[in-house]
């Protein structure tokens, strides 16, 4: 896929958390994503950092994290969080339209904006429906390679089918189930598990855990 059409998807899936994020109550805010250590609020926060970090921002806090992806992470995070979570979610939007990214893999990127929304939307017992093509975009792409991600790695040794989607990959013992969630499990993320099946969902899970 060329990058134009990458970066419309990119900012399609944006404006789809945008919207998540318009409908939230107060309380929402603080919930506890899937990202473990971070509510939703900072999740928000994160996305915002990455919409706007280009290739020499990345580099400069990297090296001064000394490689640790945690705190490099956290730090950029932080500079986005706002005084309330609507003033979070204004900078959010304000980044939507951006076209900024630290490398040209830019699936990843779409991932990460993916991902993240399920990351919020799940815990609040939301539904967050991306569009299809741009998650079997993001899966051949951590099918392949392990980026932001061990999504290579946390796949090899199994075939994944969507039952969904046409989209299949790899050898070995069959993991199948909704697209979405097969990107999910792939990133690291639990919270598909349980929409999945076939002989190498034991063998994933416990990978995961």
């Amino acid at each position: 896929m060329i990058p134009t059409e990458l970066w419309t998807h990119i900012h399609t899936e944006r404006g789809r958390v945008l919207d998540l994020l318009e409908s939230l109550e107060p309380a929402d805010w603080s919930t506890m994503s899937e990202c473990s250590v971070w509510t939703v609020e900072q999740v928000t926060a994160h996305l915002t950092a990455a919409a706007n970090t280009g290739t020499w921002a990345w580099i400069r806090s990297i090296v001064r994290a000394r490689f640790n992806a945690d705190v490099h992470n956290d730090r950029l995070l932080a500079r986005r969080l706002g005084p309330t979570p609507e003033a979070t979610r204004d900078r959010f939007r304000a980044s939507v339209p951006l076209t900024i990214a630290p490398t040209k893999d830019l699936p990843a990127f779409l991932g990460e904006v993916i991902v993240h929304g399920q990351d919020m939307a799940r815990p609040l017992g939301r539904t967050l429906v991306p569009d299809p093509a741009a998650v079997r975009e993001v899966a051949r792409f951590y099918a392949a390679k392990d980026f932001a991600v061990n999504s290579h790695r946390m796949v090899r040794g199994l075939r994944l089918e969507a039952d969904d989607d046409a989209f299949t990959t790899g050898d070995g013992p069959i993991v199948s189930g909704p697209l979405v969630d097969l990107v999910l499990a792939m990133a690291g993320r639990r919270s598909g598990l349980d929409r999945l099946r076939g002989p190498g969902v034991d063998g994933l899970r416990e990978r995961l855990s």
